[in-house]
């Protein structure tokens, strides 16, 4: 235990299903039991009543705000699925929070990043984490080289302006903005292809004597 836990200031969040009618209070009740028995104040308890499949959740949020104003030290959570939704986004949680300087524990699967235990575990699930990132970006570039043999083009594909169009409406008064907007690329992309259609109109000029 680091100096001063006795007086962590902890964060308890708990999720709970609309869709099952399941009720947070079993969950709170054992997270103040557990911050009672280590003497840890809590600063704040976040509860939020979402579906499964609901994404937004607005206590979440509000309590990463407070870690992210680090006015807590620690979050402690029941489980993992009832904080995060994958194990990307655990980790990716994790890891903001050790930058912070701030503790997790989730309850009943035995992590708690203050004991060494806890931050071996916490290792295992980024090594993971990354594994499983590095087979994805292993897929996309087997499907990109895929389709580049096949002949498909990738990108965006390429916008075609008419020069002439971007002369014409600078004729009619318009500024570079307003061109822009009209022909649908940048700033940039106007001026040059101006800058091109008046050489080649200054080059069809033919020479006087």
């Amino acid at each position: 235990m680091r100096p001063g836990q006795n007086s962590m200031k902890s964060a308890l969040y708990v999720r709970v299903s609309t869709t099952d009618r399941q009720h947070p209070d079993m969950q709170i009740r054992e997270l103040r039991d557990y911050c009672q028995q280590r003497g840890w104040e809590i600063a704040g308890e976040y509860i939020d009543l979402v579906s499964g499949a609901e994404e937004k959740r607005l206590q979440l949020d509000q309590m990463l705000s407070k870690c992210r104003a680090r006015k807590v030290d620690a979050v402690v959570v029941w489980r993992y699925d009832r904080f995060a939704r994958s194990l990307k986004q655990l980790v990716n949680a994790l890891d903001e929070f050790r930058a912070l300087g701030i503790e997790f524990v989730s309850l009943h699967d035995g992590c708690d990043t203050t004991t060494a235990q806890g931050r071996l575990l916490f290792g295992i699930m980024a090594s993971l984490a990354e594994f499983e990132r590095e087979l994805i970006r292993e897929r996309v570039r087997a499907g990109l080289d895929a389709a580049r043999a096949r002949g498909k083009r990738l990108g965006r594909p390429r916008q075609v302006v008419d020069s002439e169009k971007i002369a014409q409406f600078r004729a009619q008064g318009l500024s570079w903005r307003e061109i822009s907007a009209q022909v649908g690329v940048g700033l940039g992309t106007v001026h040059r292809l101006a800058h091109t259609c008046s050489k080649n109109v200054s080059s069809s000029i033919p020479a006087t004597d």
